[in-house]
């Protein structure tokens, strides 16, 4: 996905190669020379390396998580994501306890619960991610992912940290 190269996590991959290339000058050694190799798989190596992900046919679907803090652009690119590609990527309908809109539909902008549903849902671990907005619940359930994931397609949600 080339909109996922330029997240974050790139810039501070080559940021760090950078410091470690101009502590290399002044010693004339290479940053794996002077730490042993399983120094540098365990403790010292902040970053993994990210490599294209090749599914195999006999393999499920996976969740993809998006998170970042608001206005970073996640829910941007959660949208291009499926945008792209709605027959492999599709979000899960998540949970409110806020009052249903006149023009929504139960099951596909929300699924409208009670606070005591809702709650029971979180008490019972059924819920990955919830928060309050407005005195209103919001969050994504398992059995929302597990659709999606039925359904043969790529599972994306975005989170902000809090």
């Amino acid at each position: 996905f080339p909109a996922l190269m330029s997240l974050p996590l790139a810039a501070g991959f080559r940021r760090s190669m950078r410091l470690c290339r101009r502590k290399s000058r002044t010693h004339q050694q290479s940053c794996y020379a002077r730490c042993p190799s399983s120094c540098y798989s365990t403790l010292a190596a902040p970053y993994e390396e990210v490599v294209r992900y090749q599914r195999h046919p006999t393999d499920r679907n996976r969740l993809i998580i998006l998170v970042g803090p608001a206005g970073v652009g996640v829910n941007e690119l959660r949208r291009r994501l499926i945008a792209s590609n709605p027959r492999q990527f599709q979000s899960a309908i998540p949970h409110t306890t806020r009052v249903q809109k006149s023009y929504e539909m139960n099951g596909r902008e929300y699924h409208y619960v009670s606070k005591e549903t809702f709650e029971n849902m979180v008490y019972s671990h059924r819920m990955l991610e919830y928060g309050e907005y407005k005195g209103s619940l919001y969050g994504t359930s398992v059995d929302a992912v597990r659709t999606v994931l039925d359904e043969g397609k790529i599972c994306i949600i975005d989170l902000e940290p809090q």
